[in-house]
């Protein structure tokens, strides 16, 4: 898939083998969202609105279903107002919090709902959006990990950790996304790195507390909120700032950053974005991507503006799917 999508949309035939990291397909998943209806949970069958099991995926633990499942319990009436839940776990499962989202024009009763609540076995947060606002109605509105339940000892400093809301995108799979990080730190060396789409800090906060001077850039409310948490004991080091790709790098100069990380949603980096990390002339950038047709269109803007792709490796994130998370590495 990722040669195919190279070689068609991106013009560039890779000379080896992609190496891919193989994840284990069962409870794989740190974070994902479930649709409700008729009080009912699960995913949507792929181009329809018709709800399946998610249980027979086994992407979830079944304790994180069973939990889904007490929630709706509880919800009650107000179920007929929800029309998703988010989850996020931590990596081993101690920690779990829901969020619900309202069906779209509708509003979640949340004096109804915390009036009713009880307790759910496995479920430490509860969090909604009522009338545009992000509320934590019960618990703990985050989940946290370690340095070492994320990626073993050695990869990161021990006093290394990530919290993040059920709203925050983080990557998704338990087993997969230390060794993601321990690459991306691998390929990224040098005194100054500027990180796009930072999310809650995955990268900028390893990379900080490596020791590396890092500016952080984030648009999203939720992600951004996060991202000064896990920021704020490496403030010597990492520099956060709420912006789009676009407009910060407008004022970013030539040759400030030795390494320009990426991590774009799905769709990629926008051409003003690709134009302006050219622009930086950073001697290498690493660019983490969650669709090879959108990796490979970006890598050939970046080849045509001066870079040699230096190496492509995989992540099986999402196993028993076409789906799969890459690594690229050019350099100047």
């Amino acid at each position: 898939v990722v040669a195919d999508s190279f070689r068609r949309l991106g013009r560039i035939t890779l000379e080896y083998p992609v190496p891919v990291a193989a994840s284990p397909e069962r409870g794989f998943r740190l974070r994902g969202r479930v649709h409700v209806k008729d009080r009912r949970a699960g995913f949507f069958l792929e181009r329809t609105h018709r709800l399946c099991d998610a249980g027979a995926t086994a992407q979830f633990g079944d304790a994180t279903l069973d939990v889904v499942s007490q929630v709706l319990r509880q919800l009650g009436a107000e179920a007929d107002h929800c029309g998703s839940i988010q989850i996020a776990e931590n990596v081993v499962a101690s920690e779990r919090v829901c969020h619900l989202e309202p069906v779209e024009g509708r509003r979640l009763d949340l004096d109804a709902i915390t009036a009713r609540w009880g307790a759910c076995e496995g479920l430490t947060g509860l969090t909604a959006i009522s009338g545009g606002r992000f509320v934590r109605c019960d618990g703990n509105a985050r989940v946290t990990d370690t340095a070492a339940q994320l990626a073993g000892s050695g990869v990161v400093p021990a006093d290394v950790q990530w919290t993040r809301t059920a709203a925050s995108f983080f990557q998704g799979n338990r087993f997969l996304t230390g060794a993601l990080l321990a690459r991306v730190l691998d390929c990224a060396p040098g005194d100054r790195v500027l990180d796009l789409y930072a999310g809650v800090g995955l990268f900028s906060v390893a990379l900080a507390a490596r020791g590396s001077a890092v500016t952080a850039i984030e648009g999203d409310d939720m992600s951004v909120a996060d991202l000064e948490i896990n920021a704020a004991p490496w403030c010597r080091t990492l520099t956060t700032r709420q912006a789009s790709v676009e407009a910060a790098l407008l004022t970013v100069a030539p040759s400030a950053f030795d390494v320009v990380v990426l991590d774009p949603p799905r769709t990629g980096a926008s051409p003003e974005a690709v134009a302006g990390v050219l622009a930086v002339a950073a001697p290498r950038i690493v660019y983490v991507s969650c669709d090879p047709a959108t990796l490979a269109r970006d890598a050939a803007l970046l080849v045509a503006g001066g870079y040699v792709l230096r190496s492509v490796e995989a992540f099986d994130l999402f196993p028993n799917t076409p789906h799969v998370e890459m690594l690229a590495v050019f350099d100047r």
